[in-house]
């Protein structure tokens, strides 16, 4: 496929996703950074959410935890924590992790005699809501 880049997602367990795209945007530290054919290389943090590109003339949804990505040759490289399909997230589970996060940081309890890390708690609840807006958003 002339102009197109390879996307490859690789979380700790395996290379989840490798396929070519026409395009790619990613959750940046700053907000989504969209990635083109002869792109410049780059490096940047990725913060928690959805990631979206666009392969054969139809959108695709992942969500990814965070980690960094890498532009170089026509290639984004996605080292993330995790990477879920929209479809495969357990939408309960991500109502129960922002109800918990919630609760921490009203109490602002911690589970044993360490300080509250009120950054963790906040970033929790963040990741919980953006899995849940993911799994309803998108049947990818």
């Amino acid at each position: 496929m002339a102009d197109a880049i390879t996307l490859r997602i690789i979380t700790p367990e395996s290379i989840v996703l490798d396929t070519t795209a026409a395009s790619v945007r990613i959750p940046g530290m700053d907000g989504q950074m969209g990635v083109l054919p002869k792109h410049a290389p780059m490096v940047a943090a990725l913060e928690a959410g959805e990631l979206f590109y666009t392969e054969n003339g139809q959108e695709h949804c992942r969500f990814v935890g965070a980690g960094f990505a890498e532009v170089r040759q026509d290639t984004v490289r996605i080292v993330s924590d995790s990477c879920e399909r929209p479809s495969d997230i357990d939408v309960e589970r991500a109502v129960t992790g922002a109800e918990r996060s919630r609760d921490r940081l009203k109490a602002r309890k911690t589970d044993g005699g360490e300080v509250f890390d009120y950054v963790r708690a906040e970033a929790s609840l963040r990741r919980a809501l953006l899995r849940k807006l993911a799994a309803k958003r998108r049947s990818d």
